[in-house]
């Protein structure tokens, strides 16, 4: 396995990067456009694993769909192979498959679909056999556990005979993620209400529009370039193909970035970051952003600010357990995660400065491409070593190659006795 170990730049940061297409906007279109009979005409798409393993499903005749570690793509296509009556068996990675879909299961199978559990019930592997409308078109799907259950049963949605509401139960959690699966549908030519006040999303039954799509630069990609920004002595980095009005809702980090001590400046290609004074402290609910909570934690701990987070539940059932993973990393670069209230609140706090030590710290990776990007950056106050470095391939697989335009990055090959 290649470690890469990441030293602090030598000189000021100035740079231009182009960042990688969204993948979160990518999948969607992949899933819209196959509703259209592949009509459409896609740009831009993301070159992330995830995107690249959804597109190689949706073009094989093959019985598997085996999804590798994708928890979009395993969700996307469980609804789309299920309305559109193929046979096959979903399958993925051992994490994969510990990870749930028996909220998805449960409204297809209300819908019509043929689906069975291979193994656990609840999780995958499951086999689709068909679908056969039963006449229910409204569903209660709970809305705190999962966004991507929702946008599934919305995107199939226009297929039904009579559209579909949602009922949403509980909380509405990653919420930007929802609408922008309904802009993207939008662009499509399908319509949708979303009563967010009554927690229900009506779509009506109307054939997709074929259309040109192109898909923005990925914001989740960007928050590891303003953490770097925030932690650097000196930078200015530019980054190229964002939206100030993205669909995408991680692109909160601007505002979150502004505590940590970096200013967003929109242009006529993306977003200049600079920097600014940072807070010694701040608060951020993460339910519609979850994704970034290792990243801010990661930052913080660095820059030495005290975060208080809520609605990082869901982070417990991603490619890892992040918040377990965080609780274990952080102490590496002098941090910690703390629960102060069960499954509710949570504290960064750093302990103590580990600038002087000679010691570089390892960071795990625990197969998860967040964990490290979120930590690279803190390369950017003392040497950090990044295990499993081939895990950002997920989505973002020219990470490392964009992060050595602006610092030194040395690559080391363990071997397996």
């Amino acid at each position: 396995m290649k470690s890469i170990t990441v030293y602090p730049p030598s000189q000021s940061i100035r740079a231009e990067i182009q960042l990688a297409s969204s993948k979160s906007e990518s999948n969607r279109a992949l899933i819209i456009n196959a509703l259209t009979g592949f009509k459409g005409n896609l740009e831009n798409l993301s070159s992330a694993r995830d995107t690249q393993t959804m597109l190689r499903l949706l073009q094989s005749p093959e019985a598997i769909a085996d999804v590798l570690d994708a928890g979009t793509t395993m969700r996307f296509l469980t609804a789309y192979f299920a309305v559109t009556g193929q046979h096959k068996t979903m399958t993925g990675t051992p994490r994969m498959c510990e990870r749930p879909i028996g909220i998805l299961v449960d409204a297809l199978r209300t819908l019509g679909a043929d689906i069975s559990y291979q193994q656990n019930e609840g999780y995958p592997p499951t086999l689709l056999k068909g679908f056969n409308y039963t006449g229910q078109n409204r569903v209660k799907v709970r809305g705190d556990v999962s966004s991507q259950y929702i946008s599934a049963l919305l995107m199939i949605g226009p297929t039904l005979p009579e559209g579909i509401v949602l009922e949403l139960t509980g909380d509405i959690g990653s919420r930007p993620y929802i609408e922008m699966t309904l802009q993207q549908m939008r662009a499509f030519g399908v319509e949708s209400i979303a009563d967010w006040d009554a927690k229900t999303i009506t779509v009506t039954a109307k054939p997709y529009i074929p259309c040109t799509y192109q898909v923005e630069s990925d914001w989740s990609g960007a928050s590891y370039w303003y953490s770097l920004v925030a932690l650097a002595p000196d930078a200015e980095v530019e980054l190229l193909g964002l939206k100030e009005n993205s669909l995408q809702g991680d692109s909160a980090i601007a505002a979150i970035m502004k505590y940590m001590g970096v200013k967003s400046t929109f242009t006529n290609r993306g977003v200049l970051l600079s920097k600014i004074p940072a807070s010694d402290a701040f608060e951020w609910d993460f339910t519609d952003c979850p994704d970034l909570a290792q990243t801010v934690a990661a930052c913080a701990v660095a820059k030495g600010i005290t975060v208080t987070m809520t609605g990082i539940e869901s982070l417990k059932i991603k490619e890892t357990d992040r918040v377990s993973a965080l609780q274990a990393e952080l102490p590496k670069i002098g941090g910690e995660l703390v629960e102060i209230k069960t499954n509710e609140v949570y504290e960064v706090r750093r302990l103590n400065n580990i600038e002087n030590t000679d010691a570089v710290p390892q960071i795990d990776t625990y197969d998860d491409h967040r964990m490290a990007m979120a930590f690279a950056p803190v390369g950017m106050c003392f040497p950090v070593t990044i295990a499993e470095s081939h895990v950002v391939a997920k989505s973002y697989p020219s990470f490392w190659e964009d992060l050595q335009k602006v610092t030194t990055l040395q690559s080391t090959t363990a071997f397996a006795d």
